[in-house]
């Protein structure tokens, strides 16, 4: 299996930002927040962002490490809980993860509550695949 996380599958695009915030969904398991938002299946099934505030951690060292470990944890669980439901209904998903604590949680707490997440997002893109399959059917 291939663990690797491309740069392809960083979320960059002003646009494509501001349309998550706008018009995306949103889902918690604290310290971590995700902002997600379903779209058609373009080149990368995921593009992802990770955003630490500097109102939360002051200082530059404890946003790199925390910045490190939730990309550790997303790149270990996604192939396993995200892709299959998005390959299986053929959409894409752009996700905003952020830090919503002041303290530095240990990795353990980060990847418990990251697949937490992912779970749920895998969960919410399969229903609403499943919601606009009934509503074009007569």
């Amino acid at each position: 299996m291939d663990y690797k996380l491309n740069k392809d599958e960083k979320l960059c695009s002003r646009t494509a930002v501001n349309s998550l915030f706008d018009q995306g969904k949103s889902l918690m398991a604290f310290p971590l927040r995700a902002a997600y938002r379903i779209r058609p299946q373009g080149d990368h099934p995921v593009q992802f962002l990770i955003s630490i505030p500097k109102k939360r951690i002051r200082k530059a060292v404890g946003r790199v490490l925390l910045r490190r470990r939730t990309r550790e944890a997303y790149r270990l669980n996604r192939r396993s809980l995200l892709f299959p439901a998005l390959l299986q209904h053929d959409c894409g998903v752009d996700i905003a993860f952020v830090y919503l604590d002041s303290n530095i949680a240990p990795y353990s707490v980060i990847n418990e509550k990251m697949t937490l997440l992912l779970n749920r997002i895998a969960r919410a893109v399969s229903e609403q695949a499943g919601a606009s399959i009934d509503t074009q059917q007569p």
